[in-house]
């Protein structure tokens, strides 16, 4: 088991937004993370990467380590990566830059190195860029790779978040609606992407989606919040005719009829 997340919350004030949630995540599997909005799965992600802290009793273990009291970068570095809903690109630099920022992390030489010039520093540089050309090639973005990030398509920058949080060398990938504003055809180049990315560098992904697509076609397993609470889980065939998430993902104003005919469709 690559993650194990054990009786998880975490409270705004007087609001509960994740409540005793229970996750475990095996290794080299894609998890699906669904549900309405509000129900706390962004923040779920936030508590996993170390973003937000859980409150007391809870506890986030990720490749045999406790990394409940880590700080953001220090569970980075132990393998995990991320992606967020609204695209955080440095819009100014290249697209090669930007992956370069991803990868700042793993370069193996130290300030004094640096200040000096030191030939350790141009070899490591040159294989930098190299692996994070590779990367680009992988995703199909190497021919814009000294193109400012301003300039790519909305499709091509949901690709380059995708690659800079693959220039982490991640063991766990977390997506954060990685198809959100896509057209049909850039949704189906993600998905191609993303299982292609897993297949060649045997990643474990965690993804939150609204495009139910997404989840049916790519996850084993799906996990269902709803006001902050786990109401469900199983493979995608269990969880489109399960009642509860019938009525918490899709609500009460659709008939069972439609509901399961909509799902059945994705």
């Amino acid at each position: 088991m690559l993650l194990a997340v054990k009786n998880l919350t975490k409270r705004f004030g007087g609001m509960t937004a994740i409540s005793k949630v229970n996750l475990a995540v095996n290794a080299g599997e894609v998890r699906g993370l669904i549900g309405p909005n509000g129900s706390g799965k962004s923040t779920l992600f936030n508590l996993i990467s170390g973003v937000y802290k859980p409150a007391p009793g809870g506890s986030i273990l990720f490749d045999g380590e406790d990394v409940t009291t880590c700080e953001a970068h220090e569970i980075a570095r132990r393998g995990v990566a991320r992606t967020f809903q609204l695209l955080r690109i440095f819009v100014g630099m290249s697209v090669l830059e930007n992956m370069l920022i991803g990868h700042h992390s793993l370069i193996r030489y130290g300030t004094a190195s640096a200040v000096l010039g030191a030939r350790r520093v141009w070899s490591e540089e040159r294989r930098a860029r190299q692996e994070m050309m590779e990367l680009l090639a992988f995703i199909g973005l190497a021919d814009y790779a000294e193109m400012p990030a301003g300039e790519l398509s909305g499709g091509q920058r949901r690709l380059l978040a995708l690659g800079r949080a693959m220039a982490m060398r991640p063991k766990l990938l977390m997506l954060d609606e990685p198809a959100a504003g896509l057209s049909p055809v850039n949704v189906d180049i993600l998905l191609e992407t993303v299982l292609a990315l897993k297949n060649r560098f045997g990643l474990t992904i965690i993804i939150i989606e609204h495009i139910l697509k997404v989840v049916m076609e790519t996850c084993e397993t799906v996990s269902v919040l709803e006001h902050g609470e786990k109401i469900a889980e199983g493979s995608p065939a269990k969880i489109k005719d399960d009642p509860r998430v019938i009525e918490a993902y899709l609500g009460k104003e659709m008939k069972d009829e439609e509901v399961r005919a909509f799902l059945h469709s994705v």
